[in-house]
């Protein structure tokens, strides 16, 4: 199982899910395809979603201010 290297999560969803309405999840920043098919991605394939999603820190996951 692929993780985070920062969180040790196995999924980035932080539970404030946009991908009803947005082709990129505002909370997590994978997109509509990404979510959906989580659960069966291979370890290495949710390893680069981590890696993209952290390079572009756009993310709630990534701007929301950490108490």
């Amino acid at each position: 199982m692929s993780t985070s290297p920062d969180t040790g999560q196995d999924s980035p969803c932080i539970g404030i899910c946009s991908t009803l309405f947005d082709d990129v999840c505002k909370g997590c920043g994978r997109t509509i395809l990404e979510v959906a098919n989580w659960v069966s991605m291979s370890p290495e394939e949710k390893k680069q979603v981590w890696q993209r999603i952290t390079v572009e820190g756009t993310a709630m996951r990534f701007t929301q201010q950490k108490d």
